[in-house]
């Protein structure tokens, strides 16, 4: 990429009146324009009409001359009427040494230093966020029919961090600057957002103001769908927090979108595109063997990191008053676990099992632990349940045992007991009916009293004393108990 020589504003004049035959051009005056692409002049003919020439300084600016030229087609004058603002027209072009110089009609207005721009009236600020909105408003088709670049937000997110692995093995970017970068575009949650037709090159430069108002915006050599950030690079460049926070409310008011569709981490990437810019910079310096462009990045890229470490720098990761949600820590569940009683663990009568052993027994799940203070009772001593209260169909064992020394849990002689205790089981809820194979529940076998009526047990609910001749058995000795009989 070659650079030719600089034009001067009469030599742009003299292109002018070879594009367009005719044309008495009097006055020519430079006008402003990125100095390492373009040269730009504003000249006047004898009727007083202005007319602004543009000439590429290099291929790569002559491609982003042509791809204007495309944009400003698809400015149907349908579009044009419902914009808020002016865009260019060609009116002729001339090409020397393959590079082709194009003659627009003169807008009105002129652009204004960022400085001034931050001191504006709020008339004016609301005009360049309602400027912004339009354009990001526009319809896809103007990017489309030029076959211009469209980016989804993942896939932009994606191409940056391709190109700063590419940045990163320069071994010229300090690697403060690639930490904080890729931190920024790891963070997923900043580029959720719409794409968006933008302008791509908008800035002070490109926007003119007449009068303390904004009427009209050059440059459209960078159109594409993608991140509406992009748009807001250059508030990056001034100190002015209530300059910034009033322009993009102007322009969220603009783009009239509900709250939560709102893009609340826009000016964040934007931030985080200025500083990468520089990055951009110094890779463009790189790959055209320009060393004075290479010094010139360098040293911006080195007062940025000084900026970084003074004071934090630009707002490019997560917001102070938007806190990563901490998730409260869930208390660990445990599944419960129920131990099948062996048989061997059956505790005849004569073999009462000591009150250390009960006291420490862990409790059933869903139930709570007996008072220490809770005396223990004999079996004849035991407090009768309630009426109410279901048999449990263990209770109806008969225990074979011929020691006189404890309380023999005996089925009663009288049948019709027995039928009424079975009566009773069956009236048990369904949850709480044992079931019919060995899942290792542990049951509890009630006692009888002298009178041969059979003591409940007390349920968790209604603690009593415990009673000592109550003993833990599986329910498949009580079917194999049941079958003998």
């Amino acid at each position: 990429m070659v650079d030719v020589m600089k034009r001067t504003a009469m030599e742009l004049a003299a292109l002018a009146s070879a594009a367009m035959p005719g044309l008495d051009i009097v006055q020519a005056s430079a006008s402003p324009d990125d100095p390492r692409a373009f040269d730009s002049a504003i000249v006047t003919d004898t009727d007083n009409n202005h007319w602004r020439v543009r000439s590429p300084r290099n291929s790569q600016a002559a491609f982003r001359l042509e791809t204007e030229i495309q944009v400003l087609s698809g400015f149907t004058p349908a579009i044009r009427a419902h914009l808020p603002f002016r865009v260019p027209s060609v009116a002729g072009a001339v090409q020397i040494d393959s590079l082709r110089t194009f003659i627009y009609h003169q807008m009105p207005g002129q652009p204004v230093e960022l400085d001034t721009i931050t001191g504006s009236e709020a008339q004016t600020i609301d005009d360049i966020g309602r400027i912004v909105a339009a354009i990001h408003k526009l319809p896809r088709a103007v990017v489309e029919t030029a076959d211009l670049p469209s980016y989804g937000a993942e896939q932009l997110r994606s191409r940056l961090l391709s190109e700063l692995d590419q940045i990163a093995l320069t071994g010229k970017v300090p690697s403060v600057l690639l930490r904080r970068w890729e931190s920024a575009f790891e963070e997923r949650r900043m580029w959720s957002f719409t794409p968006r037709v933008v302008h791509g090159d908008f800035d002070e430069s490109s926007l003119l103001i007449d009068r303390n108002r904004a009427v009209g915006v050059t440059a459209w050599t960078d159109l594409h769908i993608g991140d509406p950030a992009q748009d807001f690079t250059w508030l990056a460049s001034t100190d002015s927090i209530e300059f910034r926070e009033t322009l993009l409310s102007a322009y969220h008011q603009h783009m009239d979108l509900p709250a939560d569709q709102l893009d609340l981490h826009i000016m964040r990437r934007a931030a985080l595109a200025a500083e990468f810019s520089l990055a951009k910079y110094l890779m463009s310096g790189i790959n055209a063997s320009d060393d004075e462009v290479v010094s010139e990045a360098q040293a911006m890229l080195d007062e940025l990191v000084a900026d970084v470490e003074a004071t934090g720098g630009q707002d490019i990761g997560q917001k102070f008053w938007e806190p990563e949600p901490t998730p409260e820590p869930s208390a660990p569940v445990t599944a419960p676990t129920t131990t099948a009683e062996p048989e061997s663990a059956i505790v005849m009568d004569n073999e009462v099992p000591s009150t250390e052993t009960q006291d420490d027994a862990e409790p059933e799940q869903g139930t709570e632990p007996e008072s220490d203070d809770t005396p223990n009772n004999a079996a004849g001593d035991a407090e009768p349940e309630p009426e109410s209260q279901p048999v449990p169909k263990a209770a109806l064992i008969h225990d074979e045992s011929d020691e006189p020394e404890t309380s023999e849990a005996q089925l009663p002689e009288d049948s019709a007991s027995i039928d009424d205790a079975e009566e009773e089981l069956d009236e048990l809820p369904e949850p709480q009916r044992p079931e019919a194979e060995d899942d290792g529940t542990t049951l509890v076998v009630h006692s009888l009293s002298d009178e041969d009526e059979i003591v409940r047990h007390v349920e968790p609910a209604q603690p009593a004393a415990p009673d000592v001749d109550t003993q833990p058995i599986s329910w498949k000795t009580v079917q194999e108990n049941s079958n003998d009989r």
